[in-house]
């Protein structure tokens, strides 16, 4: 009977600081999302491109650059 009781209770810490870590974790995240689409904004958008528009083309760009140098000739 003590023992089981005592598990609930560790469920219940368990619950807990997992709870708390996905918070942190979450604020974490997007806090870095925030600083990474004003960079982008500011430093990487081109004419008129929206911040995902820019991310899009960039992520593009670096896949053929990537694409491209895996098959130059050695």
């Amino acid at each position: 009977m003590a023992k089981n009781k005592l598990v609930k209770e560790n469920e219940k810490i368990a619950e807990a600081v997992v709870g708390g870590y996905k918070k942190i974790e979450d604020g974490v995240v997007e806090g870095f999302t925030k600083m990474t689409d004003a960079f982008v904004d500011q430093f990487l958008t081109k004419d008129g491109e929206t911040v995902e528009q820019a991310k899009a083309r960039l992520a593009q760009e670096q896949a053929e650059q990537e694409a491209a140098g895996r098959h130059k000739p050695e």
